[in-house]
């Protein structure tokens, strides 16, 4: 039903509809309608007071803030470039992992309220110089009315200056990635949400195109897909995930695997492998599900060797975050990726890596090497330090910001 009802709503007939609707029908109407969990008050809908000793350059990154990027990256421009402020905002449903973020909207708040639509657009076009608009959705919310297209523009003729940020499956074409990489989830009928992922991601890729607006993604494969974007590296509070420790010292040494995303994370396809090294007792393995973001770093700091995914050929927040705890991390990573870190950075990403068919071979390899990948762990340690604190991407943004690359800080 879900799914029919998006349908509905992203086709012509159901903005036609939605556009009656809304012209017609109260919002309280509508509030009616909606499931006890999914109302909103008054409370809710009001903006954030903005700051008005902001400085010159005043930053809004949102909507959608997915494993609290947009608020890092606000902050990060913030804490490391002269005259910039930053501020993010995203919308979230009650069940949603609640990242911190300046603005938190409700979901159907952003979705179906004229008031809170017409207040954060003043608030926005008043009080801040640039919109660091994040996955191609419309940042001021209204799902029938406005594309982002219409708010993009509207931003624009106002005089804020407008960037794009991609976060992964936003446009990451499945098709494309299907022919390139053998363990795609996009592959052989094996996820059914590919059909409606392919359509998505086109017309995200097209609205791009479409704006020509200064364009960043998120990890480094996804310039393969947009190539005339910039990478604009994830960020991690270095210090809440730093442990002074050396991992690899037990004699059963315990591997652990995230399964946020286990459709494109492969879990299925390790699984095998690990259980069966558990039953010759020479790992101790957990899978690690549902947990909020407040327990991973003690669950990191229990954890040796931490695998990554074996699907996408990339690395994101996760990665980094185990990285940063001290784990010999392990994941497929593909070569394009590797070179772009390589020639951007200087460094040689230190992710181990590993196809899901030879897992086995690499988690022995490390059990009978242990010295070398503790250095490898160490490695990771001072790379996250370096490329994921902040810095480096507020230096991607300084040029869209108007804040000359040299005046970055040290945090």
């Amino acid at each position: 039903m879900r799914r029919i009802l998006v349908r509905l709503w992203r086709s012509r007939a159901g903005r036609l509809l939605g556009r009656i609707g809304w012209t017609v029908v109260p919002e309280r109407l509508f509030l009616r309608l909606l499931p006890s969990s999914q109302r909103y008050s008054d409370a809710d809908i009001l903006p954030s007071p903005p700051r008005t000793d902001s400085p010159n350059t005043r930053l809004f990154v949102g909507p959608v803030n997915y494993a609290g990027q947009g608020h890092m990256w606000a902050k990060a421009a913030e804490g490391c470039l002269d005259g910039v402020s930053g501020y993010s905002m995203s919308y979230s449903q009650p069940t949603d992992f609640q990242f911190a973020v300046d603005q938190r909207v409700p979901g159907a708040a952003f979705a179906f309220s004229r008031r809170w639509h017409e207040l954060q657009r003043r608030e926005v076009t008043a009080n801040f110089t640039h919109v660091l608009v994040e996955a191609e959705r419309p940042i001021f919310g209204r799902l029938f009315v406005d594309s982002a297209a219409d708010q993009i523009d509207a931003l624009l003729e106002a005089g804020v200056k407008v960037a794009m940020v991609a976060h992964g499956s936003d446009v990451r074409l499945p098709s494309r990635h299907a022919r390139r990489v053998d363990d795609s989830p996009f592959r052989d009928n094996f996820w059914d949400e590919t059909p409606e992922l392919e359509r998505l991601v086109r017309a995200n890729l097209a609205l791009l195109d479409q704006l020509g607006l200064p364009t960043y993604v998120s990890t480094p494969d996804l310039l393969l897909d947009v190539p005339n974007a910039r990478w604009l590296p994830v960020v991690v509070e270095f210090d809440r995930w730093q442990v002074d420790r050396v991992p690899l010292m037990s004699l059963v040494p315990h591997v652990a695997h995230v399964s946020s995303q286990g459709v494109v994370k492969g879990t299925a396809l390790i699984e095998p492998t690990l259980r069966r090294l558990e039953a010759e007792g020479l790992i101790r393995y957990t899978r690690i599900e549902g947990d909020p973001p407040a327990e991973m770093p003690a669950l990191y700091r229990d954890a040796d060797v931490v695998l990554d995914q074996f699907r996408l050929g990339d690395y994101g927040v996760a990665a980094c975050e185990a990285l940063a705890s001290g784990c010999v991390v392990v994941g497929h990573v593909s070569e394009h990726a590797r070179a772009v870190v390589a020639a951007q950075t200087g460094w040689s990403l230190p992710i181990v890596e590993s196809s899901a068919a030879n897992l086995d071979q690499v988690l022995r390899t490390i059990l009978s090497d242990r010295p070398r990948f503790q250095d490898e762990a160490r490695r990771g340690v001072e790379f996250v330090r370096e490329v994921h604190d902040g810095s480096m991407s507020a230096n991607r943004l300084a040029e869209f910001l108007e804040a000359p690359e040299h005046d970055v800080l040290e945090l």
